[in-house]
């Protein structure tokens, strides 16, 4: 055969093709030599070593290229630290002439390194003040905005800490001057924002007297970013001036900026109007505010689309703030504009016609969106003004739409504000199951992450709210809530957020509290072995061990709790690969967390014991740093043979280990065994909290045994009861019809019975009296030997009760004087009323014929 050829295009094309990628290759070189230092670099950036820190600093300053001085301002913090004397003596002068040349990075590295001082508190503040103050200062109206902001940042947070004399002598008596219209711009923002930080440092008079002018010069200012910024401080400022000086010259400021020509000082002005409800009383709100938020809410959509963003973001606060004055005309409106901002780019709005929605820009999208968003963060906010009790019938639908809105950041915030609105909703939680639903199976990973981290609240408010029904019935209400979770998990392991899986795991350990074990078992359970099997991340594997131990913990059958142990020690314990040997040692970390220690000697720990002779070495050290928690689950004297195995396995490993780094960590582990103590199985004091604890999780599993057993009686009983009932209700048939035979029967019945077979019914009877009293009452933790009452005697009791009461039913038909005669053998058998109130509809309903036929035989 001719070997296969393929053929290849040497046209014209492809060959200038190639070329071009060719030149383009040796076109690209790298400068490797340009970042490379020349020896004349090399030595002026070399110190001598022998220099002290101090020294080393001032030279730098001094003679060094700004690199140099960058690092010796970024250590500052270090030298007033180590030796704050010095440094403030020779280190500090320095800086502050370099800073009068220094580029932007030095300056922003000093902004820091002074504020770092400031808040290690490495000397006085009357130090501070004296050494610091005044170069923060002269660097605040630096050219550059960014070094600028940086020094203002931490002038605000020394003022903070500064003495109100320093304050007022060294900032605000200057800053009458900074704040003249003659100053610059960037000097005029910078005394608004002084201004509202130093109204909370001085009293009310002060304030009035040296302040509030100042305030008003600026907020009556030729420049709108200057308006804005002091429109923005007025809030701080009517905070420190009080109630009266706030209704007096601030609202009629903020009154006045809200008609501003320029749309930044309005939204700057509604949003302090907001902010600042509180301090208006009821007629400044109805008479002041409310027109002019009806203003801006009418504005917003005809003519102001600017201030749309902001209005939809503190709509919430507003109208809970404006609630005890709205009229029910009012308070309809406002929640209509709340519904139609939370549509507002899903349909026609706006009175846009076909074609303008079409011409929409990118803007003006991403507008939309936010104003949707904001309205899905106010939804709570929304609840409590409309009512929670009117919740279905105002605000569902816009619930359903925000849920399934078309972009993601809704959806987001919906799911982050998810249980907030559960809360409110209370009893009436039920609503919103199918929402819950819909955002467990959003297509959007940051959706699910947003509700996982509130999905064990959540739920539980979803399993006990409304009529608080049993466990058993928790899930009849939310039939989809299980194969959401599962779709929500299966979602999470496909994807590559591994920490969103692991997440979503960990908060799955709540489950055995909302949902039954049958159904953990069966979803959920075996899904977990899964994950630790074929996941390959630690974290996630990790957080599905837990859980899984979590659910094995709460699992109520005997059978299947066995079932998984077996898994456990087979599939991981036992696996073929040491990855799996690993993950099992993790496992009985959470083991040993959760449950009591005899569980875990009963079942684990012979087999972590057999991993001493891993042929892994990581195995066999993971093992040995595991050891001590081993050893601390042993009672003595009860546990004395697990402990001679503990100590030969230790033994082995000391005398066979061949791993270097695994016997030095069985010798740290062998000085760490010798000195703990054991626990011995009565109660000492130094363990006295521990032992206790172990206590509650041993009862607690004997508890689940003894519902499990409990539940069996219980299902055995109701079978056997429902079996006699039959049969009971055939006999009465026959008997009814065939008169004859029971006359015969009565008078067998009659000659049988001795005083012999009355004990043994009364024996039998009471056996089924204590079987049903088991059947019946709820469990309490008081029953912790109901182990001790044998399955089959009780239903042999019961069986013989059941016949002892089929013979004795033919009594029951006699005269008077025929039951006063057979009393002393057949009421021995019946101690109790409740096997006589069987039968008494049938005599009641047979009374007028068998009583005839009872008179006819005593005759």
């Amino acid at each position: 055969m001719r070997p296969v050829t393929s053929k290849m295009d040497f046209g014209h094309s492809t060959l200038f093709g190639y070329i071009e990628d060719l030149q383009e290759l040796t076109i690209i070189e790298r400068p490797v030599r340009r970042s490379l230092k020349t020896p004349e670099e090399i030595e002026r950036l070399t110190v001598d070593e022998e220099l002290s820190d101090i020294e080393r600093a001032v030279y730098l300053l001094s003679s060094g290229q700004d690199i140099q001085g960058t690092s010796v301002v970024a250590n500052l913090p270090v030298l007033m630290r180590q030796n704050p004397a010095e440094t403030l003596r020779r280190v500090l002068p320095k800086i502050r002439e370099v800073l009068h040349v220094a580029g932007v990075e030095m300056q922003l590295t000093a902004a820091v390194s002074f504020l770092t001082v400031l808040q290690e508190e490495s000397v006085s503040i009357h130090t501070y003040s004296h050494s610091f103050l005044h170069i923060i200062l002269q660097n605040l109206e630096h050219r550059d905005a960014g070094v600028s902001n940086a020094w203002l940042e931490t002038l605000l947070a020394v003022i903070e800490a500064l003495p109100k004399e320093t304050v007022r002598h060294e900032i605000l008596n200057p800053l009458v001057s900074k704040a003249q219209l003659s100053q610059t711009l960037q000097s005029r923002l910078v005394s608004c924002k002084i201004m509202g930080k130093v109204a909370n440092k001085f009293e009310a008079h002060i304030i009035k007297r040296e302040v509030l002018p100042l305030v008003k010069s600026l907020c009556q200012d030729v420049e709108y970013e200057v308006r804005t910024c002091m429109c923005r401080q007025l809030e701080h400022v009517a905070r420190g001036i009080g109630t009266e000086l706030t209704k007096s010259v601030v609202l009629p400021e903020l009154v006045e900026l809200a008609r501003d020509e320029g749309s930044s000082v309005r939204l700057a002005a509604f949003e302090t109007l907001v902010n600042l409800l509180d301090m208006f009383d009821a007629d400044d709100r109805s008479q002041t505010v409310l027109p002019l938020v009806k203003s801006f809410c009418e504005k917003s959509f005809k003519a102001d689309e600017s201030i749309l963003v902001s209005l939809s973001f503190h709509l919430g606060k507003l109208c809970n703030g404006l609630y005890g004055i709205f009229t029910p005309e009012q308070h309809l409106r406002f929640l209509e504009f709340y519904k139609k901002l939370s549509t507002l780019g899903l349909q026609q709005e706006n009175g846009h016609n076909d074609n303008q929605l079409h011409l929409q820009t990118l803007e003006q999208e991403k507008k939309y969106i936010s104003v949707r968003k904001n309205c899905a963060y106010n939804f709570p906010a929304m609840i409590v003004f409309v009512d929670p009790k009117n919740f279905h019938l105002e605000l569902y639908s816009i619930f359903f739409c925000l849920c399934h809105d078309p972009e993601v950041p809704v959806r987001y915030t919906m799911a982050i504000s998810f249980l907030e609105v559960a809360k409110l909703l209370n009893s009436d939680v039920y609503t919103i199951h199918k929402e819950l639903v819909t955002l467990l199976q959003d297509e959007s990973l940051e959706v699910l992450d947003a509700l996982v981290g509130h999905l064990p609240e959540i739920l539980e408010l979803m399993a006990n709210g409304g009529e608080n029904n049993g466990s058993e019935s928790k899930l009849l209400s939310i039939p989809d809530l299980i194969p959401a979770l599962t779709t929500a998990e299966q979602r999470a392991a496909t994807s590559l957020k591994w920490r969103t899986h692991e997440k979503l795991l960990q908060k799955y350990a709540c489950l055995p509290h909302i949902i039954s074990s049958d159904q953990i078992y069966y979803r959920f359970l075996h899904r977990m072995l899964t994950i630790i099997l074929t996941n390959n991340v630690l974290p996630v594997q990790k957080a599905a061990a837990r859980t899984l131990c979590v659910y094995l913990r709460y699992n109520r059958k005997q059978e299947q709790r066995h079932e998984v142990i077996q898994k456990l020690i087979e599939q991981l314990g036992q696996g073929k690969s040491y990855w799996n040997r690993l993950r099992f040692l993790d496992t009985c970390e959470f083991i040993m967390e959760l449950f009591s220690k005899s569980f875990f000697c009963k079942y684990f720990f012979l087999p972590v014991l057999e991993l001493t002779h891993d042929p892994v070495a990581n195995v066999r050290m993971k093992l040995c740093c595991l050891l001590p928690k081993v050893k601390s689950t042993l009672k003595i004297p009860s546990d004395k043979h697990l402990l001679q195995q503990l100590e030969l396995c230790i033994r082995k490993l000391l005398c066979q280990e061949k791993d270097k780094d695994v016997l030095s960590i069985v010798k740290r582990t062998v000085l760490e065994l010798d000195r703990m103590e054991i626990s011995v199985d009565a109660f000492q004091k130094r363990f006295y909290k521990n032992d206790l604890l172990d206590q509650e999780k041993e009862r607690q599993e004997h508890l689940l045994l003894e519902m499990e057993q409990l539940e069996k009686e219980k299902q055995k009983n109701e079978g056997r009861s429902t079996n006699m009932n039959e049969k009971m209700f055939e006999k009465k048939r026959r008997d009814s019809k065939t008169s004859s035979v029971l006359a015969k029967s009565i008078n067998l019945s009659f000659s049988g019975s001795s005083s012999g077979t009355s004990a043994g019914k009364e024996e039998k009877k009471s056996k089924l009296v204590r079987s049903q009293s088991f059947s019946t009452q709820v469990l309490h933790p008081k029953y912790s030997n109901i182990d001790k009452c044998p399955n089959k005697s009780s239903a042999t009791g019961y069986a013989s009760s059941v016949s002892g009461m089929g013979k004795s039913c033919m009594l029951s038909f006699c005269d008077d004087s025929f039951r006063a005669h057979s009393g002393r053998s057949g009421n021995s058998a019946f101690p109790s009323s409740s096997s006589h109130s069987l039968f008494n509809s049938a005599e009641k309903k047979n009374s007028g014929n068998k009583e005839s036929q009872s008179r006819r035989m005593s005759m």
